[in-house]
């Protein structure tokens, strides 16, 4: 039987860093399933999905633990039961407007009081062509609850919008 992982790294940039962590993974026979990466203010930041076969999975983590050698923070949060599958509707949100603080947090607190979990979150600060200002750019992938009244959450986040004087463009996805 596998044990499921989730595995957070975080280090000074340089070339190198994901096939040390691939190589850790193969050496245990783990299976890289999911990640996402980025560069971000000169930091390497990692996040991986990966399973492995349960007697492998103390000195993985061992061997995860030992990174911290070659200078990287490691993050391992494992014993997870393989995913549930369960019945929900998959939605899109992209937002843009003016940069401001709080636009994340507002969005994620609307999103949450209707039972909405963000799966993904991609942001991004740029210059408006234009005029020069700080523009936020948003794109959430959701998960939604099958019994949500999606027209209430539209109305929702369309006065979070107005409030906030951003864009918001909700997509609806229907899963089985």
């Amino acid at each position: 039987m596998n044990k499921y992982l989730i595995i957070t790294v975080i280090g000074a940039d340089r070339p190198g860093l994901v096939e040390l962590l691939a190589r850790t993974l193969v050496a245990h026979n783990a299976n890289w399933l999911e990640s996402r990466m980025a560069n971000l203010a000169g930091r390497f930041a990692g996040m991986v999905e990966a399973d492995v076969p349960e007697a492998n999975f103390e000195p993985l983590v061992e061997a995860l633990e030992k990174l911290q050698a070659d200078g990287l923070k490691v993050m391992v949060d494992g014993g997870l039961a393989e995913p549930a599958e369960d019945s929900f509707r998959e939605a899109q949100l992209e937002l843009v407007g003016q940069d401001r603080v709080g636009i994340v947090q507002e969005i994620s607190s609307a999103l949450a009081r209707h039972g909405v979990s963000i799966e993904k979150l991609h942001t991004q600060s740029e210059s408006a062509s234009m005029s020069g200002e700080t523009l936020f750019r948003a794109r959430a992938e959701l998960r939604v609850p099958n019994d949500l009244d999606m027209e209430a959450l539209q109305q929702s986040l369309e006065l979070l919008a107005d409030e906030l004087m951003v864009d918001i463009d909700l997509q609806r996805q229907t899963v089985g």
